[in-house]
């Protein structure tokens, strides 16, 4: 946050001060923080506080211990010594985003075939530095890395951002991926059978993973075990799926679908052969012939509202392959490895077909029919694809597109906070702007309850009552996303 942004009334936060209230956060981290006091008052600002209310203007919140102590429309008549008072008259205060999606790894840049086809097998890069400083950034201060390829690395990554030795959201691991046989990626163990699907959710469970993610090739048998095993010990299971069908998976007990079924679900491939993944031509040429609206659709969206099975939004990693599409963020390309931006550029041009500009349509109006027939509409950007979608700015987008999908902003605002919370069982810490809560914030400039566009605008990030500077996070990354 900026002086020339916000009247700064009176802070305790510089120097000497700020490490005496802060002994745990290392250099490294402390770089970034600029608010951090006992009590912290927002005076002046609008809030949208995630529960799908309207928003509030001219509001004061007081954070005080990390906790959010109070929202009301006056400041108290009188402050602890020590608090630091914020004038954010022209901001917007949301609550901190809660992004299910989210990975610690790159895709973009990998090795090609002399046809510009990925050479397989598929190795993909890790961010561990570079991914949680943009989530941060972003205004991400909760996550789900739904799906790990260094599952120990990303393990390690939670443990030094709880303990203040690096910057970075509130990281829920995924274990490493439920995988059958022929994965395209070197990095994934493939599943032999149900024993095997046990043995590996409970050792990843043993070491601290929450969550795990079935992929394109397990098994039906597969699938049932690790649900099974995950679910006594309290994990839930989303899936990335295509030998198995929506359907399916929600008789299998799945807890949550991830992208949406207008993109990967195959239950409508003619002839399809259990527990085979069919080919990526024909799962699109089915989809494209299926009518949202239509009895067979609509049949399996209430199927999975009915069994209470969750379903991920990721649209920004679809609308990379949409002609024309998404609109080029200089703030974004500066980010990238110069190698990255070029390697994004070329994919970009080459991948965009009309096919899946309809299927992106398709998905928008699935999404929407969904969440207004009872569905749980999770929400992540799934940092993927040919790369331009990264950590942060992608999830910002996601919440755009929620609006393009049909949306109010403030309930795109709702799914990307509320939803996720509920999903992590969190509801009663983080996810909405209420006393009792993590003061888990972000200071946007302008108004996204009524120009969603301005959830770009972030200036500082409270993680836990302590504000954090978007643009020196973003600053801090610049030119090395893809690398490191």
């Amino acid at each position: 946050m900026h002086a020339k942004t916000f009247r700064l009334i009176s802070v305790i936060v510089l120097g000497q001060a700020l490490f005496a209230q802060a002994p745990q956060r290392s250099a490294g981290v402390r770089e970034f923080v600029t608010v951090d006091a006992p009590v912290v008052v927002l005076t002046h600002v609008r809030v949208v506080d995630g529960s799908g209310a309207p928003a509030r203007e001219n509001t004061t919140i007081v954070l005080a211990d990390g906790k959010i102590r109070s929202v009301g429309e006056a400041a108290p008549a009188s402050l602890p010594a020590g608090a630091a008072v914020l004038d954010l008259a022209g901001h917007t205060v949301i609550p901190g985003l809660v992004m299910m999606h989210e990975h610690m790894y790159y895709t973009a840049g990998m090795a090609q075939n002399a046809d510009g086809s990925p050479a397989q097998p598929i190795h993909i890069n890790q961010l561990g530095y570079s991914a949680p400083r943009l989530y941060l950034a972003g205004g991400v201060t909760s996550m789900r890395t739904a799906g790990s390829v260094e599952p120990y690395e990303d393990l390690n990554i939670k443990r030094l951002i709880d303990s203040g030795e690096m910057p970075g959201p509130k990281v829920h691991v995924t274990g490493p991926y439920l995988e059958g046989p022929n994965s395209f990626f070197a990095q994934m163990h493939e599943l032999t059978g149900p024993d095997d699907a046990r043995k590996l959710v409970n050792y990843w469970a043993d070491q601290g993973v929450t969550s795990f993610k079935a992929y394109m090739n397990i098994t039906r048998a597969e699938l049932k075990a690790a649900i099974d095993e995950a679910h006594k010990r309290g994990i839930k299971v989303t899936g990335h799926l295509c030998s198995i069908g929506s359907r399916e998976a929600a008789g299998l007990g799945i807890d949550d679908l991830e992208h949406g079924p207008m993109f990967v679900d195959t239950e409508f491939v003619p002839g399809k052969k259990p527990d085979v993944c069919p080919s990526g031509k024909d799962t699109e040429q089915s989809l494209l012939k299926q009518d949202v609206s239509g009895p067979e659709v609509q049949a399996m969206l209430h199927d999975l509202v009915t069994h209470h099975v969750a379903v991920t939004s990721t649209l920004p990693v679809f609308e990379l392959d949409v002609p024309g599409r998404p609109p080029l963020r200089q703030a974004v390309l500066d980010a990238m490895l110069p190698e990255a931006a070029v390697s994004y550029l070329k994919w970009r041009a080459q991948r965009q077909t009309p096919e899946t500009a309809a299927l992106f349509k398709k998905e928008l109006q699935f999404e929407h029919d969904f969440a207004k027939a009872g569905g749980l509409l999770l929400a992540g950007c799934d940092p993927t694809g040919i790369g331009g979608v990264l950590p942060g700015f992608g999830d910002q987008r996601e919440v755009e597109l929620l609006v393009e999908a049909g949306f109010t902003p403030i309930e795109a605002i709702h799914i990307a906070t509320a939803n996720g919370a509920e999903f992590l069982g969190e509801s009663g810490q983080i996810g909405t702007i209420a006393p009792g809560k993590a003061a888990d914030l972000v200071v946007v400039r302008g108004d996204p309850s009524t120009h969603i566009e301005d959830i770009e605008k972030v200036e500082t990030v409270f993680k836990d009552g302590v504000g954090y500077d978007s643009a020196k996070l973003l600053e801090s990354v610049r030119g090395i996303v893809g690398l490191r």
